[in-house]
């Protein structure tokens, strides 16, 4: 199995983060070909602070679906909205590979 990782630092504005990441952002990475799971976490806590505000999650079968997911138009768009929301730059982190 193949993770993307996803770390979005401190935005601007959390509340208006939060709507559109939820509201719009989300939607379309749902959308995402062959993605088996995802998950995401807002206002994330750790100690000392964490320096990240949000993180995702993706979950596909191997590394050849994850990368024509993230290529598919589906993947475009989502990457297209990044901009929307996020007032600071984007970690990504892929791929993780777990058996």
């Amino acid at each position: 199995m193949h993770k993307l990782l996803v770390l979005y630092p401190h935005p601007e504005d959390p509340a208006a983060f939060q709507a559109h990441y939820e509201g719009v952002h989300l939607p379309l990475a749902a959308k995402l070909p062959g993605m088996l799971d995802h998950r995401y976490s807002l206002n994330v806590h750790a100690e000392p602070e964490s320096p990240y505000f949000a993180v995702f999650e993706a979950d596909f079968p191997d590394a050849a679906t994850m990368a024509a997911a993230l290529a598919s138009p589906e993947g475009e768009a989502v990457q297209a909205d990044v901009p929307n929301y996020a007032t600071g730059a984007v970690v990504l982190d892929y791929p993780v590979v777990s058996r």
